[in-house]
């Protein structure tokens, strides 16, 4: 299947369709988006700590990392300060079977303190890592590669370096280092068999805070020229206030690939007008993309994980004279069976008392719901409802399903397949649709003689519509398109 929603042309095997995603559903009739920030999390309790003391990462641990799922479990590449006189951060494994308990691993790979009993992973020496973007690609056909990371360090000024590894431990790394130009990085995805890096850096007007990217065929050839995504607040050119004041991207975004649309979590900045570090604050904010290269905001400046309950803390009143509230985001996030995970940590690395977990139920970071005041009563003659970009089914059949709350005996979706000019499908049309009885994470969408869709030709679009006397109780997460 494709959709045209200004993604590169892949092929997917899935395709959801999110309400804040307004490329691939570009036409909306009487809803309103809202997104939903962080359900639960551990607070204060860190799901990585500290070390104990004199340990590696006794004295700080920096989530300028990544979280994969590697055959049914997490690992979890994190960045830990030692008791050492200078900045010195070692990349360390931690894993775990559900995302939220976690356990460092002794890899026997590297000697810290006369033992190699520890988890750091072997970078080929002791090198100091200000972030690091991990990739695992099983069907590599060169089996040392992998495992591919993107990292910056002082060894090269900041500037990109990449490493390989068979297992994801023990890594070297290319002798073409440093093989792009400077990036303070936080995440990466690869589409159509290009990889990108998102983080702050580049030459661009208006200061270093802005998402960019850069991009790379082969891993080891990265663009010097970035492209600039986003950008946030009204930050002039040689600002005569001072670089930390204001409203900026932090390290640009942690992303998420969901085939048809980016989701990214970045850090939003909020800079004090005294440009005092000491008094920034920093929620993750929200953006998505189609594209990896061009990002929105849904709903700007609306946070998805709030900073003020979550980076307040002994070690942060510790490290700091003023204690104001931010976090930062690595490249991490994860779906279990009913759960969507994101992992996190205070900033500044040096106040950071270990990384976090936060989550939602599975995929509900917003839903659609029917708008308020009288769009309804101006609009009688029609229910509110969306129309989703041009699909291509390639020939395939393919299940639709529905993530969706507040059903009931008074309200019902009901779904109908078009054509590319918005005529209904025969076998498809909306009073065949079988309405909804339960609400759920994926409830299977049927007509009178179809169970899935099969069959078509032509390019379709899925349009849905809020019935009923209590139509306003829905809330509309996600919509699934997957192969039969």
């Amino acid at each position: 299947m494709r959709i045209y929603n200004r993604a590169p042309a892949d092929h997917l095997a899935s395709i959801v369709l999110f309400p804040f995603d307004d490329f691939s559903i570009p036409f909306q009739h009487g809803l309103k988006l809202k997104l939903i920030g962080k359900q639960s999390g551990h607070g204060n309790e860190p799901a990585v700590r500290l070390g104990a003391q004199g340990a590696h990462d006794s004295q700080w641990i920096a989530y300028y990392g990544t979280v994969l799922e590697i055959n049914g479990e997490f690992w979890m590449w994190y960045l830990g300060q030692g008791p050492d006189e200078h900045w010195h951060q070692r990349v360390c494994l931690a894993k775990s079977n559900d995302g939220r308990v976690w356990e460092k691993p002794h890899l026997g790979l590297v000697k810290w303190g006369g033992s190699t009993q520890n988890n750091l992973v072997d970078m080929g020496e002791d090198m100091h890592v200000a972030a690091c973007v991990v990739f695992h690609e099983p069907d590599e056909p060169d089996p040392t590669k992998r495992f591919k990371m993107a990292f910056a360090s002082r060894k090269y000024a900041s500037h990109i370096g990449v490493a390989f590894s068979h297992d994801g431990l023990a890594w070297h790394e290319s002798p073409n280092n440093p093989v792009g130009g400077w990036l303070e990085m936080a995440g990466g995805t690869k589409v159509d068999n290009c990889y990108y890096l998102s983080g702050q850096g580049g030459k661009h007007p208006a200061g270093a805070r802005q998402l960019v990217t850069c991009a790379s065929y082969d891993f080891e050839h990265w663009s010097e020229a970035t492209c600039l995504g986003l950008r946030r607040g009204n930050a002039q050119i040689d600002s005569p206030v001072g670089k930390n004041t204001g409203a900026q991207v932090h390290l640009g975004a942690g992303l998420w690939n969901r085939g048809n649309v980016i989701i990214g979590f970045y850090g939003k900045w909020e800079g004090h007008p005294s440009n005092d570090r000491r008094m920034v604050t920093m929620d993750l904010g929200f953006a998505v993309s189609n594209d990896a290269l061009h990002y929105r905001e849904p709903i700007p400046d609306f946070p998805m994980v709030s900073a003020a309950e979550d980076s307040w803390g002994l070690k942060r009143r510790e490290s700091l004279l003023l204690n104001f509230p931010a976090l930062i985001q690595g490249q991490g996030f994860a779906n279990t069976a009913d759960e969507t995970l994101f992992w996190y940590a205070p900033w500044p690395e040096e106040a950071s008392d270990g990384v976090r977990v936060c989550s939602w139920t599975r995929d509900r970071l917003g839903y659609f719901a029917v708008a308020d005041g009288g769009m309804s009563a101006l609009n009688q003659a029609s229910n509110s409802h969306f129309v989703s970009a041009l699909i291509e089914l390639s020939g395939e059949a393919a299940r639709l399903s529905l993530n969706v709350d507040g059903l009931n005996e008074h309200n019902r979706l009901a779904v109908e397949i078009q054509d590319h000019a918005f005529r209904p499908l025969p076998g498809y049309e909306l009073a065949a649709c079988r309405g909804l009885e339960n609400s759920g994470l994926a409830q299977p969408i049927v007509w009178h003689d179809h169970e899935v869709i099969e069959d078509v030709a032509s390019l379709i679009r899925v349009r849905i519509d809020f019935q009923g006397l209590r139509a306003e109780d829905i809330r509309l997460y996600a919509v699934y398109l997957d192969t039969a």
